[in-house]
């Protein structure tokens, strides 16, 4: 954090150089010596006291055993002697045994996970056995497995207690495999070097799309906890783990009779389990399964529901066989090839069984109504769309009102109103910021002075543009994130791209006729085809090494940007040539319409996907060209 403010004022002191020296000395100065005098509890992260870590630190006793940094995040690992963690998602209440000792996982501050204690003997975590995740090891002999988001490792312990002959496990966080691999060795056991065991650091679906193994089985993990689940912390991020691409490429790296297993939390009304049903019954489609619900199979427990996805259909022992392992850990059957309303909802009983309803309803001729009448959004999700955890309808909003009225808290995804409710203070704050100086008497005069039919166009143009501008990089930023299978080198290379191409391209705007309207249409023209060619493209690319997939990233965003460049700076030209007066509120209406654009382009990517967005932001420049500023 020190280097970073100090680039900060050295940057700043490059730029006042050529006209303040002395202020250029100044910032110099302090970025030589001013991050170094700051405190070290200045720097210091405290999370807030409504998050799982401060909650688990008030516990006596209970302390920080290992703690790491990195952009993805703060990992923190807590031991509480007296109050020993027992982590064990969809364990069966009729289990014998829990585990063994275990400490707790907080990534930000929220509870993700427990490292297990592991000395190479299997016994002790005998209670993997019975869990929901369990399920797919009761089919399978022996298998192939790869772990999506292996985390501390709970999962590929589950492989080894069932004898995989060989486990690849994903993790993207490499701070969590240096506490487990190095930190905490000695608690840990170090379960990525146990035998037969390969690890790779990297996001899963990066990792399946340059994979040529073939698996027999591909565990999704739980990669969340359940308060956050539960609160809809997740509404607004993108997830490119759930959706019917990620499932059809998952489906395509299973061998002959292989399985898909991915285990999410039990929410009442269920939400994000339905929605995995019907995305997996959404792939099976397009992957010309014409039943898809002979390869489908779900079980809950009372607080997990693990799906099953084979490629190839269920033969009859092997729906016997799940019913029988779900029967003896009182687990109840949501949904099974040739299942009947009487052998659901027998043990975890529901006064109203959703899940059973829900899975007929998905695999019915009558499957759009009724997702249309849900509560929640359900439908599946795509890599153009892929807001996974947002399942908010407005039309429920006054049922989910009225019980918040008589003190219940709703089942809401909370991400998605506080975005709307961003944008909306967004809005008021920045036309106050704008309208508020024409109250001064002098910058009215100013104001009015140039003509009236100039003021709209300039009003009009260049919030165009700071909304056309943002609309175009937010969908961009998003879909390069799952090319580049890293959120941080998306967050890097595409915001670089997009700026110093569009620098360079404000600094040609410089040699160009005034009033040029060709970059409009080439903005266009090049939007439209990114928009067409780019989902092929990027995902029969995606397998490349990352230098590679990172250059042609840049050269695919540098003629857009580029072009994207030019109508700003020739725009303020033409204002500066006709009403100088009137250049300060272009610049004002321009990051009015910027900042407000982050959170609208979001807004509508998530109910209309980034490609809509990106349309939008076509005709958005089209209304650009017919509104440059000239008098008529």
């Amino acid at each position: 954090l020190r280097v970073i403010l100090a680039l900060g004022f050295a940057a700043a002191a490059l730029a006042a150089w050529p006209e303040a020296r002395r202020r250029a000395v100044v910032f110099a100065l302090v970025a030589l010596g001013g991050p170094w005098l700051l405190p070290a509890s200045a720097l210091e992260l405290v999370p807030s006291d409504y998050k799982d870590l401060r909650q688990a630190l008030r516990v006596k006793d209970a302390r920080v055993v290992a703690q790491r940094f990195s952009p993805l995040g703060v990992v923190t690992v807590v031991d509480s002697p007296l109050a020993p963690l027992r982590h064990a998602p969809g364990l069966s209440l009729n289990a014998a045994a829990g585990p063994p000792p275990q400490f707790g996982l907080f990534i930000d501050g929220q509870a993700a996970g427990a490292l297990t204690r592991y000395d190479g003997d299997l016994a002790p975590l005998g209670y993997l056995a019975d869990t929901t995740a369990a399920l797919p090891y009761r089919l399978l002999d022996h298998p192939r497995v790869l772990v999506l988001g292996a985390g501390a490792g709970g999962d590929v312990l589950q492989a080894l207690v069932h004898g995989a002959r060989r486990i690849d496990a994903v993790e993207l966080d490499a701070q969590v495999v240096a506490l487990v691999q190095q930190d905490l060795a000695a608690f840990s056991g170090r379960p990525y070097d146990a035998p037969g065991v390969r690890l790779h650091v990297g996001e899963a679906r990066g990792f399946v799309a340059a994979s040529r193994e073939d698996y027999d089985l591909i565990h999704v993990a739980l990669l969340d906890a359940f308060g956050s689940s539960a609160a809809g912390l997740g509404a607004l991020s993108e997830s490119h783990l759930y959706t019917v691409e990620a499932l059809q490429a998952y489906l395509a790296r299973l061998a002959p009779g292989g399985l898909l297993a991915i285990t999410r939390w039990v929410a009442l009304p269920p939400r994000d389990s339905l929605r995995l049903f019907a995305t997996a019954v959404a792939a099976l489609e397009r992957r010309g399964v014409a039943a898809p619900g002979h390869a489908l199979a779900l079980i809950r427990s009372w607080n997990t529901v693990t799906l099953l996805v084979r490629n190839g259909g269920f033969s009859a022992a092997e729906v016997a066989t799940i019913a029988e392992f779900a029967r003896e850990r009182s687990f109840d059957t949501a949904y099974l090839p040739g299942i009947v309303a009487a052998d659901a909802n027998v043990f975890n009983i529901l006064e109203r069984d959703d899940f059973f309803a829900a899975t007929q309803a998905l695999l019915g001729p009558d499957r759009q109504d009724f997702l249309e009448r849900y509560k929640f959004d359900i439908a599946p999700v795509g890599d153009d769309r892929p807001y996974f955890f947002h399942f908010f309808k407005w039309r429920t909003l006054p049922e989910l009102v009225s019980v918040r009225a008589h003190g219940g808290l709703p089942p809401l995804d909370w991400g998605y109103p506080i975005l709307v409710m961003a944008l909306l203070q967004a809005v008021v704050a920045s036309l106050a910021l704008i309208l508020l100086p024409l109250v001064m008497a002098g910058t009215r005069r100013v104001f009015t002075a140039a003509p009236a039919a100039l003021r709209r166009r300039v009003a009009a143009y260049f919030l165009a543009l700071g909304l056309g501008f943002m609309a175009i990089e937010i969908p961009f930023l998003q879909r390069f994130a799952l090319f580049l299978s890293h959120p941080l080198y998306a967050a890097a290379v595409v915001l670089a791209a997009f700026l110093v191409c569009a620098g360079l391209g404000a600094r040609f705007s410089a040699r160009l006729r005034p009033g040029a309207r060709w970059p409009f249409a080439a903005i266009a023209v090049l939007a439209l085809l990114y928009v067409v060619l780019l989902p092929p493209l990027l995902g029969e690319l995606m397998g490349l090494a990352p230098g590679w997939k990172i250059l042609l990233t840049i050269a695919l965003i540098a003629p857009l940007a580029f072009c994207l460049g030019l109508p700003f700076p020739l725009g303020l030209a033409a204002v500066a040539s006709r009403a100088e007066p009137l250049v300060p509120w272009a610049w004002g209406i321009n990051g009015f319409a910027s900042v407000v654009a982050t959170l609208l382009a979001t807004l509508l990517a998530v109910h209309w996907g980034q490609s809509a967005v990106v349309l939008l932001a076509v005709a958005i420049y089209g209304l650009a060209a017919w509104q440059f500023p000239r008098e008529d």
